[in-house]
């Protein structure tokens, strides 16, 4: 991995990037020095600007970025770190310098839509009117939808495979809804079974 240190006085930028989520989380800069010190250690070690020295991020708070992986970019003069945050990386106390709504992909931008039609009340969606239909409405679509993926996992037709699988996603949101649950509550859920 060859990084040039001499573009811009000897310092990169550096991208930091929740490895689970793939939200960016903050800004830096390093020098050759907290490059290494980063490698060895595998926890983010930056040159800070206004203090004129190296500075591991998390040194007085405790929130340390846990390194995951390290790319370089095209014109080797930016470094992309995907890292385990231990708690909030703003100062301010947000969770990512780019404030705390999440970037977490499509997902989570059906999870609001739909939770969007179900709170509007949106008179012609499909969601709304499953949603006023009752739990056990949505569970047994949610249950219908896991039956009808089982079924094209056994046959050999892909896009019938997918397509079932995303019908079942899209219920299993509506259903986590009416249960007042999120993507984000499951997700920790899956997180703390990974630790």
């Amino acid at each position: 991995m060859k990084i040039d240190f001499n573009k811009s006085e000897g310092l990169v930028p550096v991208i930091i990037q929740d490895d689970r989520t793939l939200q960016v989380l903050m800004l830096g800069y390093m020098n050759k020095e907290a490059f290494e010190k980063t490698k060895k250690e595998g926890i983010v070690t930056f040159f800070s600007r206004s203090k004129n020295r190296l500075w591991t991020k998390g040194e007085e708070s405790g929130n340390v970025l846990t390194v995951k992986n390290i790319a370089v970019d095209c014109d080797q003069d930016t470094i992309l770190i995907k890292a385990i945050p231990m708690n909030v990386v703003c100062h301010t106390g947000s969770f990512s310098c780019f404030g705390d709504k999440d970037s977490k992909g499509f997902l989570y931008e059906l999870e609001e839509k739909i939770s969007q039609r179900i709170d509007e009340k949106t008179e012609g969606s499909y969601t709304y009117s499953l949603f006023q239909r009752g739990i056990n409405k949505m569970a047994q679509k949610v249950g219908e939808e896991a039956v009808e993926v089982v079924i094209e996992a056994k046959d050999n037709n892909d896009d019938l495979f997918k397509n079932e699988a995303a019908d079942l996603l899209y219920h299993l949101l509506i259903l986590l809804k009416a249960k007042n649950f999120t993507l984000k509550d499951i997700e920790e859920i899956l997180l703390s079974r990974n630790r």
